[in-house]
């Protein structure tokens, strides 16, 4: 516990009080006592004197104002005017995906045309279409990493070419085909559909004519194929691929409107063993073809109704929310006796809750069940009849001989779907299929359906990386006999925007290195955001992260955020918090934010701008000869007399190389700069010119400055400078043989928290818990210190540059103790003594055995200590160095607490159970069975095919993973990291303390240091170990189970709207077709090898590690 006497106008009793702590807590040392108030506060002053001037000669903030100002002539002062900027991004971005949207169109109106024309051909083989399989030529290997032989194929055989804007080799002179596995490419319906969509090839390649900019063209099929332009082989994993278009994001959001789900288990006694995990494995794989728009809720029942989860009203169907379902489905357990009443009536009360945060479109409940007799006609009678607003869809799970009648007239009964689940292989196939039936009211409703929407961000399965996707249904217009319409989508339509082509269109140097373009969706989750970065590739999810998680989360931004949901225009002046870029610090800084809708989108963007970025140099290099002149002072040669230059590595030019090493940049550069000029219209003139002159500033720096200054008087490694137009000037030549900080000022943490904060920066290098040191001898520790450069040019305020020096840490370190001693200028031979007739106070110099006395920085890392043992962990977290006395600081209120979670991250698989593993739970069939020819046409044979291929896919049947890396061997997957950063509250800049721990009390006295984000403190040595406290924690770790608790925050929603239309009722819909078991006829010789390469595996030493998840 630490006891805290503040300094100020304190009742003199308290500092009698405090002083007699003092005197009465004092070390054993003989003669001394603890430095007092005034003392430190001499020490303090002279630690900022000593710092200021070695910035003052060093740092040359003067000089190069006088720099800027001189060369006035060579460049402009512009204005960032927020509003203007904002309505301009806006209207390009929607000019981009209004061009999408009139291929889209042509696209769609196209394939129903050609649908409505084809003639359906009983007898089509495969040999009569003419079509490029993307599979084809894929590699897959099988468990003991063998190349697994071929299927034969009729495919095409094509050339292709690299293309820069696929990122991969494309052929545009056809389009590709995908049909996921577990569909026979050579059945009837197939073949039809690959008959018809052939004749898309040529508004593909008509489309691409008028749009060269076009990316991926995509029709995906309610049947599962997926045929896209231009060709490219199929990126597969090296297992089973499993991939259906029908449960992509775009496809599920494409292809109905949003839904209220209520999913119903029967966890009765009957149901048990391999029927209560197909049960499972439903629910896990129906929650995966809901998207954002939809809510769901799950529930077990027996004799009584009770939710799965925490969740007692429907949730959004988000990817947080999703995952505590599927870990709490796994927790069912199968007793008691059936009651269907119990269950639906808990579904229909659920639908009826008006008072929470619904989807209010699609109503339905999903019913899982092993069979039953019980019709439950009165519940429906109650709640859904006459108008039926609620739909019923029924699934019979497992092998059994339950009359399904009344399962199927449930579903009859209520507009929905019967279907038979009676092994693993039927699951994904009848799990999605209700969306055919969702579908219905959209077809209907003719063109007033046929609505444009824009996905959220999602990863490319192709290989784009991040994009959107532009949806448009695709209808079925033909009519039967009695010429009614037919009522089933044909699939959706898609054109992709990467997220970098939209990216282009945005500002981006001239906002400076702390000001960004943002946009967001209806659901509040970010297009764009420098903080969308995610981590690992998911192809089964969408990118979803809110705008409230990229950023700290404070009243103003939810109400900026409403505001853009909403699709407000507005503008909001604002104190805020942000962190780092390294994420070891916390901020208090202003920002303005200014937003406004993207007209014809479910899209609003935002600037924010801080206000030293008001306004921005703007270069205007017209004298060549000055050109030439600032340019030599980029090439290699210059730099042993004026110092390295990094570059930024931006694009400068359209054929400059990029690369991540600076040095062969650099080369790059160069070498294009003797074949263009500055004003070349290849290259970006505004940068160009702009680095140009950057090159001539900060050398005119070197001559005035640095070159007539000895660093080593002042104890420094290096000297520096960085530039808003992209260079960074390191000097001596020799100091960027050590130089660590990105070459790019933008991505610099020293530069930008410089821009932010007032004053010296520093900044020590960052080490964490588990670093042990370096020899020092050998490896010399630098301290940045930095601090921007303010100009004011005509009334207009700006900061262009950043400016500092490196410290050499153990010289830095022998000098923080004589400057916080009792020796004085005329005292050279060493502090003065104390005899023990005489009483004089401690200091760090001469009593470091006794005293700790450190600097820390505003994140509460060691910069400088007394100590010698402490310098290798100079840069840890000082809990790590002195759990004791940090715990101190931040009860006594120096230090604030930050804590906020990283939805980005990636972590290292935890270690599973081997219980319920798949391949465990493959039935093998006895040599009587194998012997029976009955057998092999039977359910059991088709179902162990099925059982084999996703036991391929599925570490165990419900516990599939989240995503997977690369590499199949080393898995990674995506989890929430919990950060906590800690900075400066607002208190009393020195504070006296003592830490009541007994006979184990120490006295700490702290310090701000002005003008600086350092914290200067002095403290007792612990006389012993009983004054442990706990350890204050700021390395980020991984968040516990249910961190954040999903089931607190789901009862307090973030603020988000649903698409504008709904299409869940219309009056001709024929309802007739509403239930059928799962059927699947593949030949004898298919199942037969099937069976032998399962009972090969099953026997195999070697278990069958899990597949890729798509």
């Amino acid at each position: 516990m630490a006891m805290a006497a503040p300094t100020g106008s304190a009742a003199l009793c308290g500092h009698l009080a405090l002083l007699l702590l003092l005197l009465l807590a004092a070390p054993a040392a003989l003669g001394y006592s603890f430095p007092q108030q005034h003392t430190m506060q001499y020490w303090a002053r002279r630690l900022e004197q000593e710092i200021d001037g070695v910035m003052r000669i060093f740092g040359g903030v003067q000089q190069l104002r006088g720099i800027y100002n001189e060369n006035r002539n060579l460049f402009e002062v512009k204005e960032n005017v927020p509003r203007k900027l904002v309505e301009k991004v806006a209207g390009d971005i929607e000019s981009l995906l209004a061009k999408k949207v009139r291929a889209l169109k042509r696209l769609a109106n196209a394939a129903e045309k050609f649908q409505k024309a084809h003639h359906w051909q009983d007898n089509i083989r495969e040999e009569d279409i003419e079509y490029y399989d993307s599979k084809a030529d894929t590699e897959y290997d099988d468990p003991d990493g063998e190349e697994i032989e071929r299927e034969k194929s009729n495919s095409l055989k094509l050339e292709f070419t690299d293309d820069a804007n696929f990122k991969t080799k494309v052929n545009y002179s056809y389009a590709a085909v995908q049909i996921p596995t577990d569909i026979y490419k050579g059945s009837t319906v197939i073949l039809n559909e690959l008959n018809w969509t052939q004749a898309l090839e040529d508004v593909f390649i008509e489309n691409r004519k008028e749009d060269p900019s076009l990316l991926w063209q995509v029709f995906g099929s309610a049947t599962g194929v997926t045929r896209y332009y231009p060709a490219t082989p199929w990126r597969a994993p090296n297992k089973i691929d499993l991939y259906d278009v029908r449960r992509r994001p775009w496809y599920i959001q494409g292809a109905s409107s949003p839904k209220d789900m209520v999913i119903i288990v029967d966890v009765s006694g009957s149901v048990s063993g391999l029927t209560l995990k197909l049960m499972k494995t439903s629910v896990y794989e129906m929650l995966d073809t809901l998207s954002d728009d939809d809510y769901v809720n799950v529930a077990s029942f027996n004799e009584k109704a009770k939710p799965v989860s925490c969740f007692k009203h429907l949730v959004q169907a988000n990817i947080r929310n999703k995952k505590v379902f599927k870990e709490d489905v796994q927790g069912m357990v199968a007793k008691g006796t059936t009651d269907y009443k119990a269950g639906f009536e808990y579904a229909f009360d659920q639908l009826q809750n008006s008072n929470i945060t619904r989807a209010n479109c699609n109503k339905m409940i999903m019913m899982f069940t092993d069979g039953g007799e019980d019709r439950v006609q009165d519940v429906f009678e109650k709640y859904n009849w006459p108008n039926k607003t609620v739909r019923v869809f029924t699934f019979s799970v497992g092998q059994h001989n339950y009359d399904v009648t009344p399962l199927q007239w449930m579903a009859c009964a209520n507009k929905g779907y019967y279907f038979e689940i009676p092994s693993i292989g039927a699951i994904r196939i009848n799990t999605q299929e209700y969306l055919d039936v969702l579908g219905r009211p959209m077809v209907l409703a003719g063109n007033r359906a046929k609505q444009v929407q824009w996905t959220n961000v999602y990863q490319d399965a192709l290989g784009l990386g991040l994009v959107v996707t532009g949806t448009l249904p695709v209808f079925n217009l033909t009519e039967d006999s009695s010429d009614r319409k037919n009522q089933l989508i044909l699939g959706v339509m898609g054109i992709d925007v990467a997220l970098n082509d939209i990216k282009k269109l945005t500002p981006r140097y001239n906002l400076g290195a702390n000001g960004y373009v943002f946009a967001i969706d209806l659901n509040g989750y970010v297009l764009l955001h420098p903080n969308l970065q995610p981590q690992i590739i998911n192809f089964r999810e969408p990118v979803t992260l809110d705008f409230l998680d990229a950023e700290l989360e404070d009243e103003n931004k939810e109400e900026i955020r409403r505001s853009m949901i909403d699709g407000n225009d507005g503008q909001r002046f604002i104190k805020t918090l942000i962190k780092s870029l390294d994420e070891q610090y916390i901020d208090e800084v202003f920002r303005t934010y200014t937003w406004a809708p993207i007209k014809s989108t479910n899209y609003s963007l935002g600037l924010v701008l801080p206000p030293y970025s008001t306004y921005y140099i703007q270069a205007n290099l017209s004298d060549q000869i000055l050109q030439v002149k600032y340019f030599e002072y980029l090439l290699p040669n210059s730099f042993e007399s004026e110092g390295h230059v990094f570059i930024a590595p931006r694009e400068y030019c359209k054929d400059l190389d990029l690369s991540d090493n600076n040095t062969e940049f650099l080369e790059n550069f160069i070498a294009l700069m003797e074949k263009v000029t500055p004003d070349s219209k290849q290259c970006d003139n505004f940068l160009l010119h702009n680095l140009i002159l950057d090159t001539g500033i900060t050398q005119q720096l070197v001559e005035r400055v640095w070159k007539d200054q000895d660093l080593n008087t002042y104890s420094l490694l290096a000297v520096f400078a960085a530039t808003d137009g992209g260079i960074t000037r390191v000097f001596p030549n020799k100091a960027a043989d050590d130089w660590e900080e990105e070459p790019e000022p933008f991505n610099a943490s020293f530069y930008r928290r410089s821009l932010d904060n007032k004053g010296y920066i520093f900044k020590p290098p960052y080490r964490d818990a588990r670093y042990r040191g370096l020899d020092l001898e050998n490896n010399t520790i630098g301290i940045l210190v930095s601090t921007a450069v303010e100009l004011s040019i005509g009334g207009k305020t700006l900061k262009p540059a950043v400016v500092g020096v490196k410290l050499d840490l153990e010289a830095w370190a022998e000098k923080f103790k004589v400057l916080a001693s009792n020796r004085t200028d005329r005292d050279q031979l060493g502090a003065r003594r104390c005899d023990p007739s005489s009483s004089c106070e401690m200091d760090c110099e001469a009593n470091n055995k006794d005293l700790i006395c450190v600097l820390i920085d505003d994140g509460g890392f060691l910069v400088l200590s007394n100590q010698e043992d402490h310098w290798y962990q100079v840069g840890k977290f000082f809990s790590e160095v002195d759990a004791n006395l940090m715990s101190a600081l931040y009860n006594n209120s120096f230090y604030a607490r930050k804590e906020s979670y990283d939805f980005q991250s990636v972590c290292a698989p935890e270690a599973q159970s081997n219980t319920g593993a798949a391949p465990r739970g493959v039935f093998v069939p006895t040599v009587a069975d194998l012997l029976n020819l009955a057998w092999w046409t039977s359910a059991a044979a088709w179902s162990l095919f099925q059982q084999f291929l996703y036991g391929l896919t599925y570490s165990s049947w419900f516990q599939t993973e989240d995503v997977t890396a690369d590499s199949m061997e080393a898995r990674e997957t995506s989890c929430i990291m919990k950060q906590t950063q800690y900075y400066f509250s607002t208190v009393n800049a020195t504070y006296n303390a003592i830490i009541d721990c007994g006979n184990c009390s120490r006295l700490f006295h702290a310090q701000r240091l002005a003008n600086t984000n350092l914290l200067f403190v002095v403290a007792d040595k612990p006389l012993c170990s009983q004054c442990e406290s706990v350890k204050l924690l700021q390395a980020e770790v991984r968040a516990p189970p249910r961190d954040p608790n999903q089931c607190e925050l789901v009862d307090r929603p973030r603020y988000r709207k649903g698409p504008h239309i709904c299409f869940d009722y219309n009056a001709t819909e024929d309802t007739s077709d509403c239930g059928r078991g799962a059927s699947f006829a593949p030949s004898l010789g298919v199942l037969l090898s099937l069976q032998l390469l399962l009972l090969y595996s099953s026997a195999s030493r070697h278990p069958l590690p899990p597949a890729a998840c798509l």
